[in-house]
């Protein structure tokens, strides 16, 4: 049974079976927010995890949602600014002091503390670390000297670092009574005086040593090491190949600056994957918290260029419009063809931009994939020859029209999976985002070669007839 407080707030879990936010749970918020009741907000808000708490802030209006802020005060739980929309986020952030945002940061790690501090203002920014102890305020301004989307912004720059000639029952007192030391770890790494890194050790490994054993005698060579530089795609995919829970985190001197661990992972897989998506739509990096405004800027550049394409594709069949006044059927049937190579574009350059992002798809094995690529485009040219070829048949009553438009459907399948694969490889080869740019020009080759292919075949067959 669940149990309800005086307040009519369930204890259960806040999403319904949809994983929204539950409308009772939200309403009663709201109330308590229009009544300014801070013992009401601080009972049922406060307990919420992170991650809660940034779905609340998202399912509540942009008023309803600074209040709650304003009302939590120096309860509200800073990481989950990092759970919300850029938007939404900015829009919480511009409306605190920034005396509330240095003691808010001070609580959170170090990754968390850049992840909100990297959006801010340059002035903002500055004023926000002055406030905060020197070796957080170092750490933190060195974390942001990289670059955007790189391992050392999503690296924690909180990490526990022993010598090698320490014994295990030294670390585990340091890791006990040690100030300033993560919260949560798996790994103990091992360090020269300079800071290079020598080894690391398991959590598990410790637990099993002699208390007097010596360090440098249980730990292992680091595994594979990521480079502060390092975009944080290719730090994921070194985590996904390994099987890692952490890594060390190092500049190039190959001295130990911070480490990387799999909740950051998971982030980024999450957002890379959802970038792609967005990217190949042609919709860039919008927010559904975006305003107008923005999402039409967003969305403006690829449909502009979706219409250049169309206005090409359009004029191949202004080329063959006499044809297509002799005989309507073509004008009903073209867009058959240009559709039917349209989706088998799509399917392949959906499956190439994938792989080229997760490194599945390189230059050793690029040929044997094109081969089946074509192969498949081939194969489902000549089905699809088959199906679409008796159906203009027994529309019009025409055998010639079928074997025309069965021909075309062949041409413009096989194309459509060159296409699909063959372009997203040549933009990612001449280093363009193939996500971004691909969708349109795969449209373009099919529609193209599809209305070519239909109407030029038409018109050169029923020119002999």
């Amino acid at each position: 049974m669940t149990m309800t407080d005086e307040d009519g707030i369930s204890d259960a879990d806040i999403y319904d079976e949809h994983g929204a936010v539950r409308s009772d749970f939200l309403t009663e918020i709201s109330d308590a927010i229009d009544r300014s009741d801070r013992s009401v907000i601080e009972r049922h808000v406060v307990r919420l995890h992170e991650s809660e708490l940034g779905d609340l802030l998202e399912a509540l209006p942009p008023p309803e949602r600074l209040t709650l802020v304003r009302l939590l005060g120096d309860e509200f739980d800073m990481t989950a600014l990092t759970q919300v929309d850029e938007a939404i986020r900015m829009e919480i952030v511009d409306q605190m002091p920034n005396d509330q945002i240095a003691a808010g940061i001070g609580e959170l790690d170090s990754d968390d503390a850049v992840y909100i501090l990297e959006d801010l203002d340059q002035e903002d920014r500055d004023e926000i670390l002055s406030q905060l102890p020197f070796t957080e305020r170092v750490r933190l301004r060195r974390a942001l000297e990289y670059p955007e989307q790189s391992a050392g912004r999503r690296m924690q720059t909180e990490f526990i670092a022993v010598p090698p000639f320490w014994t295990v029952g030294q670390t585990i007192d340091y890791m006990r009574e040690g100030e300033q030391l993560p919260e949560t770890f798996t790994q103990v790494f091992v360090i020269d005086p300079s800071f290079k890194l020598l080894g690391s050790i398991d959590l598990d490994r410790i637990l099993r040593a002699q208390l007097e054993a010596k360090v440098e005698s249980i730990m292992r060579e680091t595994s594979h090491p990521i480079p502060a530089e390092m975009d944080q795609e290719e730090a994921a995919q070194i985590f996904e190949q390994y099987d890692l829970l952490s890594a060390a985190v190092v500049d190039e001197n190959q001295r130990l600056v911070g480490v990387l661990t799999i909740d950051d992972v998971v982030d980024v897989i999450q957002e890379e994957a959802d970038e792609d998506i967005k990217h190949l739509g042609g919709v860039g990096d919008e927010e559904l918290s975006d305003n107008v405004i923005s999402t039409v800027r967003s969305r403006f550049v690829w449909l502009a260029v979706n219409l250049m394409t169309a206005i090409l594709a359009s004029s191949i069949i202004d080329v063959f419009d006499g044809a297509i006044e002799k005989m309507v059927a073509l004008a009903v049937l073209m867009p058959i063809v240009a559709s039917m190579g349209g989706n088998a574009g799509t399917q392949t350059m959906t499956v190439t931009v994938r792989a080229l992002a997760t490194g599945d798809l390189d230059i050793y094995n690029a040929f044997r994939v094109v081969r089946r690529e074509a192969s498949v485009g081939l194969f489902n040219g000549i089905l699809f020859a088959v199906i679409m070829g008796a159906i203009a048949v027994l529309w019009f009553h025409d055998f010639q029209l079928g074997i025309v438009i069965g021909v075309a459907m062949i041409i413009n399948l096989v194309a459509a999976a060159l296409g699909g694969i063959l372009l997203p490889l040549l933009l990612h080869r001449f280093g363009a985002d193939p996500a971004i740019a691909s969708s349109a020009f795969v449209t373009t080759v099919t529609d193209c070669t599809g209305y070519l292919a239909f109407l030029g075949l038409a018109t050169w067959w029923f020119a002999l007839r």
